[in-house]
């Protein structure tokens, strides 16, 4: 359990929001003339990068380092800043590059703060969709302020569930998981933002996501707000290194945990 003294919880909370404010409109400043950016590539053709992540990771980075200067930082372009104070950023500039540059509105920017390993901040903001969601430890969850709380009642049968992938999973992997998922009497989605689909599922609109290999910068801040929206999430690890790598994520409605765990073979 976190142990965040609630004063310096507020600040970053605050700043979170600013942040994911200031930051989702030069986002969608580049999505609106994404014409014009040079669209470059990672790992193969589909993971894809231009100056709009960059940029907006840049703008992130620098309030942090004028607001909070001893906290850690770790963002999808530019890694793992080390800092002192116990906390640490966890932040994607843009989730659902893919979408943002094919013109799809389906990216947000994530913005999460580790506090002795949890996740006790997540902020995400959809700008296309104009909405901001927001959580922190013991604080609940909220989207454009309405707070949200999960309905035990829904599970994989009588809602519809996110998944994700990419090539770290294999084609028979992804195969295997969808062949669970309608096994079990679901339905899927997959709209290439693993991040903005956790914001979902605290939202109740989807009752689960879950990713075979996800990186920090994707799932933190939708941890924060799958937990504070009642729901439950499978931990990523923290410690060093293991927070620069992938890992499986799962977060989950109520409902719909022991279906989901049992499919992620968790």
């Amino acid at each position: 359990m976190t142990t965040a003294p609630l004063a310096d919880l507020d600040t970053r909370l605050a700043l979170a929001e600013a942040m994911a404010r200031e930051a989702g409109k030069l986002a969608l400043d580049y999505f609106k003339r994404r014409e014009t950016l040079i669209i470059e590539t990672k790992r193969d053709l589909q993971d894809v990068v231009s100056i709009a992540d960059r940029e907006v990771e840049n703008l992130i980075r620098g309030r942090i380092h004028a607001a909070h200067p001893q906290d850690s930082i770790l963002g999808e372009e530019y890694g793992l800043e080390t800092g002192s104070s116990g906390y640490t950023w966890v932040i994607d500039p843009i989730d659902g590059t893919s979408p943002f540059v094919n013109g799809m509105p389906n990216w947000c920017v994530s913005i999460a703060v580790l506090h002795n390993g949890i996740p006790v901040i997540g902020v995400i903001s959809a700008p296309c969709h104009d909405e901001l969601y927001v959580a922190a430890h013991g604080k609940g969850a909220t989207l454009n302020g309405r707070s949200l709380k999960l309905d035990a009642s829904r599970n994989i049968r009588n809602a519809v569930t996110g998944i994700g992938a990419n090539n770290h999973v294999s084609p028979a992997f992804v195969a295997k998981m969808v062949e669970q998922v309608l096994e079990a009497g679901g339905n899927f989605i997959r709209n290439g933002s693993g991040a903005l689909m956790l914001a979902y599922v605290a939202a109740g609109r989807l009752v689960g996501y879950y990713e075979p290999y996800m990186h920090a910068w994707d799932c933190l801040a939708g941890y924060c707000l799958v937990k504070e929206a009642g729901g439950w999430y499978h931990p990523f690890p923290t410690e060093g290194e293991r927070l620069t790598k992938g890992s499986v994520v799962l977060g989950a409605a109520p409902g719909a945990i022991d279906d989901l765990k049992k499919i992620a073979g968790l």
